[in-house]
């Protein structure tokens, strides 16, 4: 196709997406309640995965009895959702609305394909990009929406060639439009359980039972916010405690006062966007000062916003509701505790790699981290008589890149120049 075309189509089809996901117009229907964490999930997931829809909520919406009536369905049935406007899904998992929805392109199970990309964050989709610009057969596997931990981030400022800031949504769909040009394919709400690593070509064991087979594979499973050490918190996830600030999550906050807890640059970024709506922001952290763990550019805007507070060797003890969270306990130094009414706690402390489905495959160090290149011993990787290659692991041909990685940079620049530059050593792999 013409170079000109191609980017005049793609202008006006992106165009047209973010138009119809502005006006709320598309071939699904969300009936649900802000009071579950089952409807919010599935706003979540349907954002995340750039899915114009239409939200009904039960206790505003004015017509919601004759919708209900309509599709034969009990307000104590919600969330539902109503897929293509004719088939009816009672509060579905993402893999049900992924397949309702046809999300996810039809995958050849007897096939072999160059290169396996578990995880669909910003390394991921590097990685996933350049493998297919460069001719590669690529495959991403992704449990829940492309952009990872960094796709929930409100607007990220520090990354190079967007002077004005870009949502981590908006930046990994550009990136997903980018990987799928090249020919890759992407299978959203599909979570790997288990890496068969005996021998190569790999093979990947997803949830659905599915197995993947690959010459090579890049791990890009990120890492998740570790959940706070206090009683009942299942409780209230969903219901009250959030681990992303995204538009959905702000909606439910209303005008109220939240917390966020974190004193990282993900926190500071999830504050200052919820300092828009909400009328205060308390950040708690356990140190003296976020000088340390934070940009000093969040700092600032931090300092410089009234309605955010800062309260330093600090943390919750206690979450207290009925059916939400009604009141939060804070220990504040030297012991004293104060408890307040705040209803939302978004949770942004620490990272847990999400190695738990490679079963001791790969090694890692003492907090689960995948070791790679010069971490490793310097022995070669099973299989090859080579040494190592950079962001290669323990096995040949498997390679691990961004936040799963150990010694990471933790950043979404960082993330994006390794996902690229572990493919020109994949290339070598392959033609061992």
């Amino acid at each position: 196709m013409d170079p000109e075309l191609s980017e005049l189509f793609m202008r006006a089809f992106i165009l047209r997406r973010v138009a119809l996901f502005a006006e709320q117009f598309g071939d699904a229907i969300v009936i649900g309640s802000r009071h579950s964490a089952d409807t919010l999930r599935i706003q979540a997931f349907l954002t995340r995965n750039g899915h114009p829809h239409r939200y009904v909520d039960v206790e505003t919406e004015p017509d919601v009895e004759a919708l209900l009536e309509g599709f034969h369905v009990a307000v104590t049935d919600v969330p539902v959702v109503i897929c293509l406007q004719t088939r009816v899904l009672r509060n579905p998992s993402n893999a049900e609305i992924a397949e309702c929805l046809g999300f996810n392109v039809e995958i050849d199970p007897s096939a072999t394909c160059d290169v396996l990309v578990v995880g669909a964050g910003p390394a991921g989709l590097s990685a996933a990009v350049y493998a297919a610009s460069e001719g590669l057969d690529v495959l991403m596997v992704e449990a829940m929406a492309p952009g990872g931990q960094a796709g929930s981030s409100s607007k990220i400022e520090n990354y190079l060639g967007f002077p004005t800031g870009i949502s981590g949504m908006a930046l990994a769909q550009r990136a997903l439009t980018q990987a799928e040009k090249f020919g890759a394919k992407l299978s959203i709400a599909r979570a790997a359980v288990r890496l068969h690593c005996e021998e190569a070509p790999y093979h990947v064991e997803l949830d659905d039972g599915q197995v993947l087979s690959a010459r090579a594979i890049i791990v890009a499973t990120g890492a998740r916010y570790r959940r706070l050490d206090v009683p009942d918190l299942e409780r209230f996830e969903g219901r009250g405690v959030y681990y992303g600030a995204t538009f959905i999550e702000a909606q439910r906050c209303a005008s109220g006062e939240v917390i966020v807890v974190g004193g990282g640059n993900s926190a500071g970024q999830a504050a200052t966007y919820l300092a828009q709506t909400t009328r205060h922001v308390h950040i708690l952290i356990r140190s003296e000062s976020l000088t340390s763990s934070m940009s000093r550019y969040l700092v600032r805007r931090i300092e410089d916003t009234p309605n955010i507070t800062l309260h330093t060797r600090a943390h919750i003890v206690a979450l207290e509701g009925r059916d939400e969270l009604e009141h939060v306990t804070i220990e504040h130094a030297g012991g004293e505790r104060v408890r307040r009414p705040i209803r939302h706690v978004f949770s942004m402390i620490g990272a847990v790699p999400n190695t738990e489905w490679l079963r001791g495959c790969l090694a890692s160090d003492d907090k689960g981290f995948l070791l790679t290149g010069t971490d490793l011993p310097t022995s070669p990787p099973p299989g090859s008589a080579r040494p190592v290659f950079p962001f290669e692991t323990s096995r040949r041909a498997i390679f691990a890149v961004g936040d799963v990685r150990g010694g990471s940079a933790k950043r979404v620049a960082a993330a994006v120049g390794e996902g690229s530059v572990c493919v020109q050593f994949l290339h070598r792999t392959l033609t061992e």
